[in-house]
């Protein structure tokens, strides 16, 4: 495609084809009402018997069946050509909004897409001196254009191609052809229900026009921006509009709460709580809880932290791979892009994890291993290439109730995450990217729990910090190999340290007594030598920090992240070792 074809397109053309289509389907349904009735009808109540009627009536049937699949097929060419339309005039008029934009800025486009201007300051025609930018952007939109009705234009004339294939052939009578090929047109148009694996949302999704992904986007960006086997470009884009409208739905709701009730009822000494206080407050705190991390979420997006870190200008890009309400609410950030990055870093959290911490500190916990693995890269003398992901898919445990002694968290959370991580396998460009799990604290159990799905945990490396125990007894039980699993562990961590028989938790049943030496809260304690994982060295710390600082908040954990950059980055053979306990 090149930009004249596509600039003297005339849509009109393929819309007249379309409307000739639908009046030939309009006028077969017609014969097929007409045959039905003076043919089928006629026959079936003519009183004809014996052998000659039932094969008789046994081939009218049969015909009868297919005129409907013939009227199938030429419905479906009028869908593809009305899908050819649509497609071409957005590329189109993306083309036209670029030329135009050149010729505002006082540029040519050549018809080969070269864009020229006059550098001369004294000219009348002077560019500016912001020309050669404002040129690369018009220059990528004009391809972009031309890409996409490119796309339009292979796209459609496959389908076209199939169609004509089984109307000249016969294959477009079969009942079962018909019906494939029906289901195959508007599956480009039904989204993929959650859940769906991974890599047939990625072939449906690669089966719609530039145009039709476009319109996905804006009209599904909750559906879209959580659909696993999306690429993370187009994740991003759905998300950031599904962010604004949760913040939306969020004010909405809070404004429709009202005012507080009195926060008592009675008087005197029969004074008591106000029932419906309590439940108006507990709404609007979790209404508000909710509202501040998604405000945070969006306040990183657009700059105002850290100094526009995270912002529209920031390198590297931070993509929004997910946002929710579900359960505590769901958020997923990107440093840098996983469907291009060579290195692929995934961090689950645990403990008291929320969404109202992803916009601040989490977010740069994943920023500090994105340079952790950079630096890693370029002590190695390769060019970094690297996307770290922080992913708070689930929910986690929190400290008022006895949830982190459970397992039902990380069960939900890992099938969720191993979703996702089959998700940016089919999504990744070129080469299969060096991919690397990584969990904190409970998130630790969640990342096992992802190893045990169906088919194993799609990843090259595996990094356990503060682990409570990943809900096996061995490395190697983890399906990627026991010298692939690295695992740190404070020497004065309370959450990795098993716990004592009888412990006490405010709020919570006593500890059982664990007979297992290496025991842990979840199976065997990931940091001893029967476990049989890579222990890299951190900082001992103290019983109040310690937990917290693998990945270097406020330039503590000694060596855990510089050894976890080496991970990432692929040299986990060059970390810094410490002998298992």
């Amino acid at each position: 495609m090149d930009i004249k074809t596509l600039y003297d397109a005339n849509i009109n053309n393929i819309t007249t084809a379309k409307n000739a289509f639908d009046a030939l389907y309009s006028a077969f349904g017609q014969h097929i009402e007409s045959w039905q009735h003076e043919v089928v009808d006629r026959l079936n109540h003519s009183g004809w018997t014996g052998t000659a009627a039932g094969h008789a009536n046994t081939r009218i049937q049969f015909l009868g069946t297919e005129l409907q699949s013939a009227k199938q097929e030429l419905d479906l060419v009028s869908k593809a050509l009305a899908d050819a339309a649509e497609g071409i005039a957005a590329a189109q008029a993306h083309l036209i909004s670029a030329l135009d934009d050149a010729k505002n800025n006082k540029m040519t486009v050549a018809p080969d897409g070269r864009i020229t201007w006059d550098n001369d300051p004294n000219s009348a025609n002077y560019a500016g001196d912001k020309a050669e930018a404002t040129a690369q952007a018009i220059s990528k939109r004009i391809t972009a254009a031309l890409t996409e009705a490119d796309h339009t234009d292979q796209t459609i004339s496959a389908r076209l191609n199939h169609l004509a294939t089984n109307a000249s052939n016969g294959t477009g009578l079969d009942a079962a052809t018909a019906k494939a090929d029906t289901d195959a047109a508007n599956a480009l148009h039904q989204i993929p229900a959650a859940g769906t694996d991974p890599n047939s949302v990625k072939t449906w999704w690669n089966g719609l026009t530039d145009a039709q992904q476009q319109r996905m986007i804006l009209n599904h960006p909750d559906l879209i921006g959580n659909l696993d086997g999306i690429p993370a470009a187009a994740r991003d884009q759905a998300n950031r509009t599904n962010l604004k409208n949760l913040i939306q739905d969020r004010q909405i709701q809070l404004a429709n709460l009202g005012p507080a009730p009195a926060a008592t009822i009675g008087t005197g000494r029969f004074i008591r709580p106000n029932p419906a206080y309590t439940e108006w407050k507990a709404k609007r705190d979790a209404l508000q809880e909710k509202l501040d991390g998604f405000q945070s979420i969006q306040n990183r997006l657009d700059g105002k932290l850290d100094n526009g870190v995270g912002g529209p200008n920031s390198d590297p890009p931070l993509l929004l791979l997910g946002i929710g309400d579900q359960g505590q609410g769901r958020a997923i950030v990107s440093w840098g892009d996983p469907d291009k990055a060579r290195n692929v870093s995934s961090l689950v959290p645990g403990l008291n994890s929320t969404v109202s911490g992803v916009g601040g500190g989490d977010a740069m916990t994943a920023k500090r291993v994105y340079d952790a693995a950079v630096t890693s890269a370029t002590d190695n003398k390769e060019t970094p290439s690297v996307a770290s992901v922080f992913w708070l898919g689930y929910d986690a445990p929190q400290l008022d109730g006895p949830s982190v002694l459970m397992q039902d968290r990380a069960e939900e959370g890992g099938a969720a995450y191993n979703k996702f991580l089959t998700g940016l396998r089919a999504t990744h460009e070129g080469e299969p990217a060096h991919m690397t799990a990584q969990g904190h604290s409970y998130g630790s159990l969640v990342v096992g729990k992802a190893t045990q799905q169906p088919g194993g945990l799609p990843v090259d490396d595996i990094v356990l910090v503060g682990s409570p125990g990943v809900g096996v007894d061995k490395a190697s039980q983890l399906g990627i190999g026991a010298d692939h699993v690295y695992v740190g562990t404070a020497k004065y961590d309370p959450v990795a340290d098993a716990p004592s028989p009888g412990m006490l938790i405010p709020g919570w049943a006593a500890v059982e007594a664990i007979t297992n030496p290496d025991g842990s809260w979840h199976g065997t304690d990931p940091a001893s030598e029967s476990f049989g994982g890579q222990r890299f060295s951190v900082a001992d710390g103290t019983v109040t920090d310690s937990h917290d600082n693998y990945f270097g908040k406020h330039g503590k954990g000694g060596d855990s992240l510089p050894n976890i950059g080496k991970i990432v980055s692929g040299h986990g053979n060059t970390i810094t070792r410490e002998d298992p306990r």
